[in-house]
């Protein structure tokens, strides 16, 4: 991986010597499973005499042809760059090159279905693989039409970003070619090719400027049965109509399909017309409210990126916030105000925020506005910072000019800049404009420096409980010491019929480390003081010690949902800074959670719940306090409403938790049967969700495995197996595990994911203690030998982090003190270590 790596600086000398015209790529995905023949020709111009670079990373090279001169592939090309000397004016370059199929979800990757032996395939080239499908200028600034040839199997289903045209026959009776007219000026990275024996859905739209636009739904065979694409239909056309009439723009592209993929890295991907989304949004068994919610947002994210990314898109990687974090305000406001999902806020502040407010807090933090030296630093900002963080401190903006100058200002940018690239001043220009606001200030305060501030109430009441004294007390962490201007609510709440109701709100701007906010004066105590009410700000909120009992008692009687959240990411936040016990927070949330309403926050809070339990608890009492989380969940699930979201998240976070005799007996009988919960279906998902649990708990093993896995001969299956055999709770079983990653690179990036996900499961920790040792000495020849994707997930999935403990600190900082480089390895061992630091204050808070 280290040799792939490209410079801001390259590109920069790059894109000041070259301008990119064209790309024809012709692609033979006939020629074996392990390759396929890829022909590019690049039209472009360039400084005359220049000498530069294309990037192509290949198996073998056949043929480099410059301006008519054949080039020596042996001297000018090293597998992951060829070298152009002596350029003209005018250039035409054609590559001929072996390219590899991939399993690791980059580049092209290839699966092969097990239910029916089918080959899928589906290209991911975000931030840097387009070079692995065809020789390309990679990098984001340096914009072409792109037209691909693609000869396959004549009975597949081609596409890409242009309509899929009628395909010729290559070999008659086997094979055929599709000739894809050229697309748009656009971006390499959202280029993308799908090719399989899909099944597809098809409908059309009509958009804002008359065209008739065709949708398509894509998915496995094996599969298709259970994709709902006329949801997928409705939630686009929502979609559609929102944003064009936001960004005053119709849709960019000539159509749009949405293809569900097998072994897929992230949630979607916004090529242009040709959006891929992980395939467990094809929902096979009952899921959470909480993942249908999310699957709705990913849907209107990756449309969002349509005009804000793909039509028009960032110069360099450092502005790789703006594209995500608007993707992700947009998607959010658009499935509040044109979608049923009404409460996307809550989740959003449940699930988004919680991610930016611990990501801010990590030694890692960076600004909004990283500074992106290389493609590594963008590899490891896919994270909080970029997407959750930055699309908070827009809506925070958004408080601050206004909800319709704030778009004006985005439908301007658009218009002006479409099918070019830019950068944060283009659009802080059109804000400016519109709002009438100079955000100078602003953007150096929000976008350039790091951190979370903590907001506390600061009041006083006279012998009436009338307040005399109100303020906001406004705090920075030392190492990023910034005090920024706040717009936000403050909500006063009371007890009526049995509810806590907002009985007065008042807006106003927070600056400074105190601001008074005069107007409460002479008000009589609420119950409840909240800082932040609607979610406005940015920042981490505390309640005083009044609001703070009120809390505890009446948490579930909180009208608002979004109230609710706050109030437990309050809790939460206050837990793992080790303000308050971690058993405490334990409580709150067995005491609240039956009758919380919102499918993310309950998924939310149970995970919260899970990690407190399990690594913020003090170690004498960590055993007790698991056992009885699990048992009041389970009763929790007895309690609750038949086939409600809440009975089904009970019980999955139950089997997460369970590890007493009674309670994993209770497992077994769930899953055989012979205890039925009325409205809860035992499906195949959950069924292994139950047999992780039991295998985990030394109540099943190797045999249950297998037998379950022939009933479930899939994909999903297997990454269930691989998730269940990683959790057998023996060293051997442990050590077989990191085995299967470390000792060997075979393992597509589904099953490197699910076996770290097993392998961290574990109810004695001690069962890690002999591997620890092994797992750093690995961890260079990790980075050096295995793609980003791969490395990553490896590194992550098998850090031995229930540990916790003093030791696991120790041998950490020792990894870090010896090996300065490189820079993106360390900040993943960084991030990893200030978890374990956080654990261990969290304990030591709970001891006392």
């Amino acid at each position: 991986m280290p040799g792939e790596n490209l410079t801001r600086a390259e590109a920069r000398e790059r894109a000041a010597i070259v301008d990119t015209s064209s790309y024809d790529v012709v692609l033979d995905l006939t020629t074996g499973p392990e390759t396929f023949r890829s022909t590019t020709t690049i039209r472009f111009t360039a400084t005359p005499g220049a000498s530069t670079f294309v990037d192509a990373i290949t198996r073998t090279v056949h043929a480099v042809t410059l301006n008519g001169e054949s080039l020596d592939p042996a001297e000018v090309s090293d597998g992951v760059r060829i070298q152009l000397p002596s350029l003209q004016a005018e250039n035409e370059l054609v590559v001929d090159a072996d390219m590899i199929y991939t399993n690791t979800g980059e580049g092209l990757h290839r699966f092969v279905d097990p239910v029916d032996d089918e080959v899928y395939l589906y290209s991911q080239f975000e931030v840097p693989d387009s070079r692995r499908m065809f020789a390309v200028f990679e990098q984001p600034d340096l914009k072409a039409t792109f037209a691909f040839t693609v000869t396959a199997p004549d009975y597949w289903e081609v596409v890409s970003n242009s309509p899929t045209p009628e395909p010729t026959d290559a070999v008659a009776g086997q094979s055929k070619t599709w000739a894809f007219e050229p697309t748009p000026r656009i971006s390499s990275y959202i280029t993308a090719l799908v090719a399989g024996p899909y099944v597809v859905e098809r409908s059309e739209l009509t958009s804002a400027d008359g065209r008739v636009i065709p949708l398509g739904v894509f998915s496995r065979a094996s599969l298709s049965q259970y994709m709902d694409a006329d949801y997928i239909f409705e939630k686009t056309r929502e979609g559609f109509a929102f944003y064009e009439e936001q960004y005053d723009f119709p849709y960019p592209f000539a159509k749009y399909d949405q293809l569900f993929v097998p072994e897929f890295n992230a949630g979607a991907m916004e090529n242009a017309g040709a959006v891929t989304f992980t395939e467990t949004y094809v929902f096979r068994s009952k899921v959470t409210d909480a993942v249908r919610e999310r699957r709705v947002i990913t849907i209107l994210h990756e449309l969002a990126h349509m005009w804000f990314g793909d039509l028009v898109t960032m110069r360099w990687w450092n502005d790789l916030w703006l594209n995500e974090s608007f993707a992700e305000y947009m998607s959010t406001l658009a499935a509040a105000e044109a979608t049923e999902w009404k409460e996307a806020w809550t989740t959003f502040a449940a699930m988004e925020k919680s991610w930016a407010y611990r990501q801010d807090q990590l030694p890692s933090t960076h600004p909004i506005v990283a500074p992106i030296n290389d493609l590594e630093a963008v590899q490891v900002n896919f994270d909080g910072i970029t997407y959750a963080k930055g699309a908070s401190v827009l809506k925070q903006l958004v408080a601050w000019v206004g909800q319709e100058e704030f778009m004006k200002g985005v439908a301007a940018y658009v218009n002006k800049h479409q099918f070019a690239n830019t950068e944060l001043t283009d659009l802080l220009v059109e804000l400016e404009k519109t709002s009438g606001r100079d955000l100078t200030e602003w953007s150096q305060l929000w976008l350039e420096t790091a951190g979370v501030n903590t907001l506390r109430p600061a009041i006083e009441y006279d012998e009436n409980d009338e307040i005399t004294s109100f303020a906001v007390l406004q705090e920075a962490p030392l190492e990023w010491p910034t005090i920024r201007p706040h717009r936000l609510a403050i909500g006063f709440y009371d007890i009526e019929d049995g509810k806590l109701v907002r009985t007065y709100r008042v807006e106003l701007d927070v600056d400074g480390e105190r601001t008074e906010v005069p107007e409460l004066k002479g008000r009589a105590r609420p119950a409840l003081v909240l800082l932040n009410d609607d979610d406005l700000a940015y920042a981490k909120i505390r309640l005083d010690g009044y609001s703070l009992d009120t809390a505890i008692d009446h948490l579930a009687s909180i009208e608002s949902p979004l109230a609710r959240s706050l109030v437990w990411g309050s809790a939460w936040d206050s837990t793992r800074d080790a303000e308050t016990p971690a058993r405490d927070f334990v409580r709150l949330v067995l005491g609240n959670i039956a009758t919380e309403t919102e499918s993310t926050t309950i998924r939310t809070v149970l995970g919260q719940l899970v990690l407190t339990a399990s690594s913020y608890v003090a170690p004498d009492a960590r055993d007790e306090t698991i056992a009885e989380a699990a048992t009041a969940l389970w009763k929790l699930a007895l309690d609750a409403a038949p086939g409600s979201d809440a009975q089904f998240q009970f019980v999955k976070f139950f089997a997460a938790l369970a590890t007493t005799e009674e309670q994993l007996e209770n497992v077994g009988h769930l899953a055989n049967g012979t205890v039925e919960l009325e409205g809860l279906e035992i499906d195949t998902d959950l069924t292994w969700e139950l047999l992780i649990a039991l295998v985990a708990g030394g109540k099943a093993g190797e045999a249950e495995i297998a037998a379950t896995l022939e009933a479930d001969n899939t994909a999903s299956g297997a990454q269930s197996a691989a998730h269940a055999r990683a959790a057998i709770p023996t060293l051997e079983g442990k050590t077989a595990a990191f085995d299967s990653l470390v000792a060997v690179d075979t393992a597509p990036n589904a099953i490197v994911r699910a076996t770290g996900l097993g392998f961290q499961r574990a109810s004695d920790p001690t069962l890690f203690e002999p591997l620890v040792g092994r797992y750093f000495e690995s961890l260079q020849t990790l980075w050096e030998t295995r793609s980003y994707a791969i490395a990553s997930s490896v590194i992550n999935g098998l850090y031995p982090a229930a540990l916790a403990n003093q030791e696991l600190r120790d041998a950490t900082a020792a990894w870090l003190d010896a090996n300065p480089e490189p820079p993106a390895l360390r900040r993943i061992v960084i991030e990893n270590l200030a978890g374990v630091d956080r654990a261990l204050a969290a304990q030591a808070r709970d001891q006392r």
